[in-house]
């Protein structure tokens, strides 16, 4: 989350309340409200999180194209069974995320 305020601020924009869904601020010297579970108390929060997942949706389609043998399309990222089963064939691609759990273990 750090680093997505940092890119607002490096485009010129930098806010001035951040509306934290989660427990812990992040570290910084904005103003902020973490919210235990903010997709039921904050319609902004619902919103970006809708946002957030749309956009997830289509980066994995995206990447099942270009790696159609991680299945990408139908986990999301996720790491299941059948997605820890292609990276132990297939080693890791450059989008996987390296510190995940049923990832990192193959690295």
């Amino acid at each position: 989350m750090k680093r997505g305020v940092n890119k607002l601020k490096k485009d010129s924009f930098t806010p001035d309340f951040l509306l934290i869904d989660g427990k812990f601020p992040i570290p910084m010297r904005i103003p902020q409200q973490p919210l235990i579970k903010g997709e039921g108390r904050s319609a902004s929060i619902a919103a970006a999180s809708i946002i957030a997942k749309v956009t997830r949706d289509r980066i994995m389609a995206q990447l099942h194209d270009r790696y159609p043998q991680y299945n990408f399309i139908q986990n999301q990222g996720y790491p299941t069974r059948e997605h820890r089963e292609a990276i132990k064939n297939h080693g890791i691609c450059p989008h996987h995320r390296l510190s995940f759990r049923g990832v990192k273990e193959f690295v």
